[in-house]
C-alpha cells in the first residue's frame, strides 16, 4: 500500500449523500457511498465481487428495517460492513466471506464524507484545530493538476498582487516580508505570522485592510489559513481550510471549509467569495508545467518560497509521490 493512502480524503459533501448510492473517485479508485437505515454514510469500492458491475447504479433497500446495498445486476445485497446478506438466486445460499464486498473506513466531518483508501479505520481526520463556529463548505473545484500543485498554490502570499489583484493583494503592495517556517511535530510546515495589505480580505470587507495570516500545513493534501483583520486582537477571525482529493496524478478535486465567527453574512455571499478567488487560480494552475509537483529540482527559487520549499521536503519526509516527479 502506498503511503499516500494512509490519510483521510474529503470524497463529498455530507448533504450530497442521500437516499441513493453516490459515486466518487479517490486516487483513481472508483468508489460508491450510502447511508443505512440511521444515516450513517458507508464507503464501498464500486465493484460487485460477482461480476464486477458498479454498485452505484443500484439502490439501497430496507429489509426487515435493515438497510442493504443491492447490485443492479443480479440483485446481491451488502450490509454496511460489506458482508453479502443475501444472492437471489440461491435463496437458502448463506453468502462466505469471499462474497462480500471491499469496504473503507468513512468519517463525518466539517461538513464532508472522508474516506481512508487503505482501510486504515485508526487514520487521523487532519485537526484544522480552535476556529470560528460556523462552517460553511465551498466547492467541490475540479482542476486539472496534482493536488500537490494546488495545495503548494494555496501556501504561496507572492501571486495575490498578480493573480487576485484588487482583492488578495494589489501592485503597490508586492514585497514578501520575512517569515519563520516552524515544523510541527509531524514536521508539518507552517508560518505562525505573516502580515499582508488586502484590498479585500473576504466577502464582508468593504475596504481594503492589513491582515495577519497564518498557515499550517495539516496533512499531505490539506491546510490552513486563518486570517485576523485589523490591529485589534478581538477582531472577528476567519479561517480558511483547504481539502485536495488527488482524484489521478494530474486531477484533482478541491473543496474548502470556510470557518467564520460572521452570523449574518448569507452563505451564498461567502461561497461567492471563494469561488471568486479559486475561479482566478484554477488556469494559472492548470497551466503549470509539469503538472506533478517537482520535488527533485527543475524549479528556481527565491527566499519568498520558503514555506513552499519546506512543504516540499514534507512530502519527501512523508513517502507522498502521488502527483510529483
Amino acid at each position: 500500500m502506498n503511503d499516500e493512502q494512509r490519510w483521510c480524503y474529503p470524497v463529498a459533501a455530507a448533504k450530497d449523500l442521500g437516499a441513493s448510492p453516490l459515486p466518487v473517485t479517490l486516487f483513481d479508485e472508483d468508489l460508491v457511498l450510502w447511508r443505512d437505515e440511521t444515516g450513517t454514510p458507508h464507503a464501498f469500492t464500486d465493484r460487485c465481487p460477482h461480476r464486477g458491475t458498479r454498485l452505484s447504479l443500484g439502490a439501497v433497500r430496507v429489509v426487515d428495517g435493515r438497510a442493504q446495498l443491492e447490485c443492479p445486476y443480479h440483485g446481491w445485497r451488502f450490509d454496511g460492513d460489506g458482508r453479502c446478506l443475501h444472492i437471489p438466486a440461491l435463496p437458502d445460499f448463506m453468502p462466505a466471506a469471499g462474497h462480500a464486498a471491499r469496504s473503507h473506513p468513512l468519517r463525518e466531518a466539517n461538513g464532508l464524507l472522508w474516506v481512508v483508501p487503505d482501510g486504515d479505520a485508526t487514520a487521523c481526520l487532519p485537526d484544522p484545530g480552535p476556529v470560528p463556529g460556523r462552517a460553511v463548505v465551498c466547492g467541490p473545484y475540479d482542476v486539472a493538476t496534482s493536488a500537490p500543485r494546488v495545495v503548494e498554490n494555496f501556501l504561496d502570499t507572492s501571486h495575490f498582487a498578480f493573480v487576485h489583484e484588487g482583492w488578495l493583494g494589489d501592485r503597490g503592495h508586492t514585497e514578501v516580508p520575512a517569515y519563520d517556517v516552524v515544523l510541527g511535530a509531524d514536521g508539518a510546515p507552517g508560518v505562525p505570522h505573516y502580515r499582508a495589505w488586502q484590498p479585500q480580505a473576504s466577502a464582508q470587507s468593504a475596504a481594503g485592510a492589513w491582515v495577519d495570516y497564518r498557515y499550517q500545513v495539516l496533512s499531505p493534501c490539506s491546510a490552513l489559513l486563518v486570517k485576523q483583520v485589523g490591529d485589534d486582537a478581538q477582531a472577528t477571525q476567519e479561517a480558511y481550510a483547504l481539502w485536495v482529493v488527488p482524484l489521478e496524478p494530474e486531477r484533482s478535486r478541491v473543496w474548502f471549509t470556510l470557518f467564520t465567527g460572521d452570523a449574518a453574512t448569507p452563505e451564498a455571499t461567502l461561497r461567492a467569495f471563494q469561488h471568486g478567488i479559486f475561479a482566478q487560480d484554477r488556469p494559472v494552475l492548470e497551466s503549470q508545467r509539469p503538472r506533478r509537483l517537482p520535488l527533485s529540482g527543475g524549479e528556481a527559487h527565491c527566499a519568498a518560497d520558503r514555506l513552499s520549499a519546506a512543504y516540499r521536503r514534507y512530502l519527501q519526509t512523508q513517502g507522498f509521490t502521488y502527483g510529483t516527479c
